[in-house]
């Protein structure tokens, strides 16, 4: 099956393009973004290489990258995406994620969340969704478990030379955290 465009209320996850490049670095201006993130995106000649990176990992079947586009701000806000895909195990990852943080602790990264969730599990038919994040990065570890997602461990210099924490929700824990991220959404 063939990742699309994913449609929300307050976001869209439009298939990332070479012309998402320049509106990416626009909203990634603010150094917070990146203290946390393996990288540091500084000029825009940055971005256009890491929105090229993720195409080429989109063309070779191991990612699928989307630019996050604000329907309430008119703008796109940050970047998401499936990765590590293995259709024969029916599983991947959803990371490399970054929002501008005009959107922090609004209901654009739940509504992220659900729709790369409610895809993998219920088109795709994953049998496996894998989080990670550093072990630093305790903003992004509660925003996980505040999905429903379980705590699994410590990938120790896994990517990058850098530790990551470990969480995953499985087909059978989708319904609940379904329930869960839709009451969220319905507040």
């Amino acid at each position: 099956m063939a990742f699309t465009q994913l449609n929300g209320k307050r976001v869209s996850l439009l298939p990332l393009l070479k012309e998402h490049a320049e509106p990416l670095f626009s909203c990634s201006s603010d150094p917070a973004i990146w203290s946390n993130y393996p990288m540091v995106i500084r000029s825009l000649q940055e971005m256009e290489r890491f929105v090229e990176a993720a195409l080429n990992s989109r063309s070779e079947g191991d990612q699928y990258p989307y630019a996050v586009f604000d329907n309430e701000l008119n703008k796109i806000v940050g970047t998401t995406r499936y990765l590590r895909i293995s259709e024969r195990h029916r599983n991947l990852n959803i990371g490399s994620t970054w929002y501008t943080p005009e959107v922090w602790r609004t209901r654009v990264n739940t509504e992220c969340k659900f729709l790369l969730l409610q895809f993998a599990f219920e088109q795709w038919e994953a049998v496996r969704v894998e989080l990670i994040t550093t072990p630093d990065n305790v903003r992004s570890q509660k925003a996980i478990e505040r999905l429903g997602a379980v705590k699994e461990g410590l990938f120790r210099k896994k990517y990058n030379q850098r530790n990551y924490v470990v969480y995953s929700i499985t087909d059978e824990e989708w319904p609940a955290a379904k329930d869960r991220l839709a009451g969220f959404l319905n507040r």
